[in-house]
Parts: C-alpha cells; structure tokens; sequence
C-alpha cells in the first residue's frame, strides 16, 4: 500500500478553497446559533426554530427609577363579614414587593384601577381565600394597585400588609369613605 506523500505542500489553491469553506461553515454557524443564542438576533429563523432565541440576553436585568423608593406597614382589624380595601399610587411598570399575613383566613382579590379611567376599567390579577400571600408585582400601568381584604369567618382578624416599592403614596378605603396616606422615602 502506498503511503501519502507528506512532504508536498497544499497548493494556493487547496488553501484558498479550504478558507473559502471555512468562512461560508463559520458565517452559517454565526447565522443560525450564535447570533440567536447571544444576541436576539434571528436573521435565517433558524434560532426561533432550535429555541436559541430563548437563551439570548437582550434585556438588561437592572431597572432605573426616578424616585427612591419607600417601605409601608399597615394593619387591619376585620370583624366578622367587614372588609378593606388598600391601595398604592403606582407609576407604569413601577415594582413593589410585598407580603401580607392574616390571623385566619380571608377573601382577598388583588385589582387595580388605572389613572383617571375609574373603577369600570379595574382589573383583578389574583382572587382567592388565604392567610398570607408573599410575592412581587410590577404595574402593568399607571394608577392604584392594592388589595381588598374581607373577613367572612364568626371571629376578629388582624390583617398585616408589609410592602417596599417604588409607589408614591396609598389610600384606605373602608366603610364608604377613602383616607390618603403619605408614605415618607427612606432616604430625602
């Protein structure tokens, strides 16, 4: 059997036609997995199609605000079948995190009106009968945001609301009437 000559050298035109195909798989494997995975950038449809699109970083995770943001307290006492309402004056996509716990357990519906559209145009996000709820929301658009609490049980119970956000100020509303809350931030 003969043994390949390895002393030749590759002709330019060898080199020349391996570049060639070098740079077409390496613009394919840009097209269709590096750009999609690392960018966000689908330019053959291939990313959406292998799901790189999904891996790709586009959105910065850090969220800027104009105001420094403020920590609120408050608690309820609810006899049997009373309710109250408690809501925060939220600018567009503005965060809160927020955890409220009750002695026993309550109707509560998390809702929100937006700005100047009034209470027709409110839209409830979760509904349900707990003693607690933890979480964070971020404002789908500007207006106020809270809870309605309501004691259905024979017994008193204490509702205690602990929130931190970027909301501006909060109402009660309770037995017809409404009471304004200013919340203080941290820092002036």
């Amino acid at each position: 059997m003969a043994e390949p000559d390895t002393t030749q050298t590759p002709s330019a035109r060898n080199i020349l036609i391996a570049t060639g195909i070098a740079f077409v798989v390496g613009m394919l494997v840009l097209l269709t997995a590096i750009l999609p995975a690392e960018f966000g950038s689908d330019p053959l449809g291939t990313g959406r199609l292998l799901g790189l699109t999904a891996l790709s970083a586009d959105e910065n995770p850090f969220e800027e605000q104009l105001q420094i943001h403020r920590t609120d307290y408050v608690e309820f006492e609810l006899g049997p079948f009373q309710s109250v309402e408690y809501k925060y004056t939220l600018d567009l996509d503005a965060p809160m995190v927020f955890s409220w716990i009750a002695d026993d357990e309550v109707y509560y519906d998390m809702h929100a009106e937006p700005a100047g559209l009034g209470e027709e145009y409110a839209e409830s996000f979760e509904q349900g009968d707990a003693d607690r709820r933890m979480g964070s929301f971020h404002a789908p658009f500007a207006g106020i945001h809270g809870w309605f609490w309501e004691n259905r049980g024979s017994r008193t119970i204490k509702v205690r609301l602990y929130t931190a956000g970027f909301y501006v100020d909060s109402t009660v509303f309770r037995d017809g009437s409404d009471f304004p809350r200013v919340i203080d931030p941290i820092i002036e």
